[in-house]
């Protein structure tokens, strides 16, 4: 018998399955092509990715979205949780992400702290390890960015444990949720970073289950996370070398995820992150609807009935 479609759980995808990092870079498709292909590979809802790939004019991007009978689940931004001289630049930009992603009916920012490696060359550009001190600044800056935005534009933050952050393993997670405030600010759960770095998914959803908003469903190669961790790789080389992998090639296994998520009383949209920076413009879109196939198979969402 076919498994039973998750009734809380929505299925999307996003521009970083596309092999889309940055609002702009000659490597990238361009962003017809993606939403075209978003649509022609079946999913209804999509992440609106880096800030400017995608339209910044609300109604444009309604109408772009609207005309390939897609919906926004959430934005993206990354922005600095730890100095404190950077909070008016992390405000103005989350502040112009939340606007838009409120303008097309979404509730969710994904945040994300900036990478301690440099995206294209994995140079160590910051500190790896928070102290003390600057765990508070973080928590308090969360907290503070997380009322403010939904106060003026009625989204919640999720946060997003990543590669080459400072929230990125097990202890990481923790010890941001435990000094966060769960009114303001939720957990992006992304289970392939989760994996990079060293966790458990199926612990956390278990044990913060009511921390969990929002949730990125991607799988990693562990022959290539045994590489990251005895060559001390950069996400960028990472990447190159094919850590984000399509399921059922990685971990954690997709269908756990799914099982342990649909226990869960909350209305949840998981959506399709693989890292293929850069990419072939013809390698996304097999991948897309491979992917959305075995997903289904699993009980995540649904292919989108085409008008």
């Amino acid at each position: 018998m076919p498994t039973p479609t998750a009734p809380n759980l929505r299925l999307g995808s996003a521009p970083d399955s596309w092999g889309v990092w940055f609002a702009e870079d000659d490597r990238q498709l361009p962003y017809s092509q993606f939403l075209d292909e978003l649509a022609e590979s079946g999913y209804e809802w999509l992440e609106l990715g880096p800030y400017g790939y995608l339209p910044t004019d609300p109604a444009v991007l309604s109408a772009e979205v609207a005309k390939r009978g897609l919906k926004v689940s959430g934005g993206t931004v990354f922005g600095n949780l730890h100095r404190p001289d950077k909070f008016d630049e992390t405000v103005d930009i989350v502040g112009r992400v939340a606007a838009l992603t409120a303008s097309q009916g979404a509730k969710h920012v994904v945040f994300i702290p900036p990478l301690f490696r440099d995206e294209k060359t994995d140079a160590v550009n910051d500190v790896v390890e928070w102290d003390a001190e600057q765990w508070k600044t973080v928590h308090a800056t969360a907290n503070r960015i997380g009322k403010r935005m939904f106060e003026e534009h009625g989204v919640t933050i999720a946060v997003h444990p990543h590669a080459d952050t400072q929230i990125c393993t097990q202890a990481q997670i923790e010890t941001f949720l435990d000094g966060t405030d769960g009114d303001y600010v939720s957990l992006c759960l992304d289970t392939g970073h989760v994996a990079y770095g060293g966790g458990d998914n199926l612990d956390l959803i278990r044990r913060y289950a009511e921390r969990i908003g929002y949730v990125h469903i991607k799988q990693m190669d562990p022959e290539i996370l045994r590489q990251v961790r005895e060559e001390d790789l950069g996400f960028g080389e990472a990447v190159k070398r094919g850590v984000c992998v399509e399921p059922p090639a990685g971990v954690p296994n997709p269908a756990d995820i799914v099982t342990a998520l649909s226990g869960l009383d909350a209305e949840l949209f998981v959506i399709v992150e693989q890292d293929l920076y850069p990419c072939e413009p013809d390698v996304p879109l097999p991948i897309a609807v491979r992917t959305r196939n075995y997903l289904n198979g699993c009980g995540l969402g649904a292919r989108r009935q085409q008008s």
